[in-house]
């Protein structure tokens, strides 16, 4: 009886950890890295049960979401903000959230400040982009995806970024995005004009700008 019993109590103590467990996940925005748990005090055997059991799913190696969240939009984008949870999505990437161009990026455009060590990822394919201070610091959203929350620069940071990188996205894909963004209600050029002035190209939008206005 008193073996029956304890094995009673320490079901009782383990669902009470792996409920704590999720919701220090939950609090975390739902993904969380095997080092992010173990810093909050959660056991690695802990992360490895609750995805045995179908409460965890691993994105990655050492990164889980909750399965009880909405299913992800877009896994890749998950697994990088879980990754990278300093970088922005930014260029082509952040232009198709953002739903300015109808190209699909192969890879992932993030952002990273100048001072942050450069990730690197098996999966998926990223490419970095470093941002100085004001640029990365300006315009950053967060941006829900099915539950997982990442950090993307707005539309209007994104053009004007895309003009700053134009010579490698190529002059078309940014004055289509342009265009795409005018067609949207709500434009605001002079936002636009803002973070041009802060990637020093304003000069270069603003005869484009005036051409749609």
């Amino acid at each position: 009886m008193l073996l029956f019993g304890s094995i009673i109590i320490r079901g009782v103590s383990m669902n009470r950890i792996d409920e704590q467990a999720k919701a220090i996940i939950k609090k975390h925005g739902g993904v969380i890295r095997t080092s992010e748990a173990i810093s909050r005090g959660i056991h690695p055997r802990t992360l490895y049960r609750l995805r045995d059991e179908g409460e965890l799913e691993q994105l990655a190696k050492g990164l889980f979401r909750l399965s009880s969240l909405q299913p992800v939009g877009d896994p890749d984008l998950a697994i990088v903000a879980g990754k990278v949870p300093e970088g922005v999505v930014c260029l082509l990437s952040a232009l198709a959230i953002h739903e300015l161009t109808t190209q699909i990026p192969h890879t992932i455009h993030l952002a990273i400040s100048r001072s942050s060590r450069y990730p690197l990822l098996e999966y998926p394919p990223i490419k970095i982009y470093r941002f100085s201070n004001e640029s990365f610091s300006s315009g950053v959203e967060n941006y829900d995806i099915g539950g997982c929350v990442i950090r993307i620069f707005n539309a209007e940071k994104t053009i004007a970024d895309c003009f700053k990188y134009r010579n490698k996205l190529g002059l078309d894909l940014v004055l289509e995005a342009l265009k795409n963004y005018k067609r949207k209600s709500g434009a605001r050029f002079q936002r636009i004009l803002y973070y041009s002035r802060i990637n020093r190209v304003d000069k270069i939008i603003r005869p484009y700008l005036e051409a749609l206005q």
